[in-house]
């Protein structure tokens, strides 16, 4: 079977599209991966040799000017076209898009040529461009349950993951709490400015590893004082080796994120980013919440509540209720069951 993927610009979208096509490739399939020749898509496929990668001129639509708008619409016409040609030249079976304004060309390509057309939605909310899609899809797979409801041929399979996400035995050697915060590869403004402080307030051993984002690592350690046990870094190369090292997280709540964190039996302090689009990262957090694998802190409840929410999970050990806890959607297994599906239904 020939499949074409298609996910852009984001690592929520292109992670996930990424293991589904090495789960074609390992079983002797073709993957035609479809981006925006964006450098998270070309360091996610660097090392899978056998992929091939296409790419179009392609941009966001929502939360951009109306010229920004007016251009994209333009230019849809075009891109359908140079997708039609990828679909025809490498005899495509089937498609699936995981969301973002490239799953648009990709899905009119297809439905032009009669081709079976699968979506991927990452949140508890579907994106404006998976809504569109799934209207004419065959099938929606989900990594989290909607919200306000299921649609029809939907079905909750996971959110595809590295398979180095995986937990592993820590020997440890001090007794203090560990704490992971991460505001995601861009970092997080609120994260980097309020919680040094409190920590800097805290009597308690803790040790903390924390990534801030570019150009804010100075700014960060300047702010933890004479915070002794603490990392600050830009970026850590290998996230999971930190979510592994840590008793819990600090971040925000984008949906493949937590698939991560949950995945290595691991609970997070969710501090949703407020404008996300149709207030995704909320109810991403609400859904974890509610399985009974971290806390919820909303950035309108104020520093004094989230230092007192820290202070409680640390003295309490909530931390290891939520290392217990089972966690209905198994992410680890996503991308075999969207291939099996793929293949069974084609």
């Amino acid at each position: 079977m020939n499949v074409l993927i298609a996910a852009a610009k984001t690592g929520g979208h292109v992670y996930p599209a990424t293991e589904v096509s090495k789960e074609f490739i390992n079983n002797g399939h073709k993957a035609i991966f479809l981006g925006t020749n964006n450098l998270i898509e070309r360091n996610a496929i660097k090392d899978i040799s056998e992929i091939q990668y296409e790419h179009i001129g392609m941009n966001g639509y929502r939360g951009n000017s109306i010229q920004s708008k007016v251009l994209v619409l333009l230019s849809l016409p075009m891109n359908v076209f140079k997708v039609l040609k990828i679909l025809w030249n490498n005899k495509v079976d089937s498609i699936i898009v995981f969301g973002g304004f490239i799953s648009i060309p990709a899905a009119i390509a297809g439905l032009i040529l009669l081709k079976p057309i699968y979506v991927h939605e990452q949140n508890t909310v579907l994106g404006s461009a998976n809504k569109i899609v799934s209207k004419f899809s065959k099938k929606i797979f989900l990594g989290m349950p909607l919200h306000k409801k299921n649609i029809k041929r939907s079905k909750v399979i996971g959110n595809p993951i590295r398979k180095s996400f995986v937990s592993k035995i820590q020997n440890r050697t001090d007794d203090h709490v560990r704490i992971y915060i991460t505001g995601g590869s861009q970092g997080a403004k609120y994260l980097n400015d309020n919680l040094p402080p409190i920590f800097n307030d805290i009597n308690i051993p803790i040790s903390i590893r924390h990534q801030c984002g570019k150009g804010k690592k100075l700014e960060v350690e300047k702010l933890y004082e004479n915070f002794k046990e603490v990392e600050v870094k830009e970026f850590f190369d290998n996230p999971n080796s930190q979510i592994d090292w840590a008793d819990f997280i600090i971040s925000r709540a984008g949906a493949l994120s937590l698939s991560e964190i949950i995945s290595m039996k691991k609970g997070t302090l969710m501090i949703p980013l407020p404008n996300a689009v149709d207030n995704h990262q909320l109810l991403n957090a609400r859904y974890v919440e509610k399985d009974g694998i971290g806390l919820v802190h909303e950035q309108e409840y104020g520093i004094d509540i989230l230092k007192s929410s820290i202070k409680n999970i640390i003295e309490t050990k909530e931390y290891l209720i939520w290392q217990q806890a089972e966690f209905k959607t198994n992410h680890m297994d996503a991308a075999h069951k969207i291939f099996t599906s793929v293949l069974e239904n084609n």
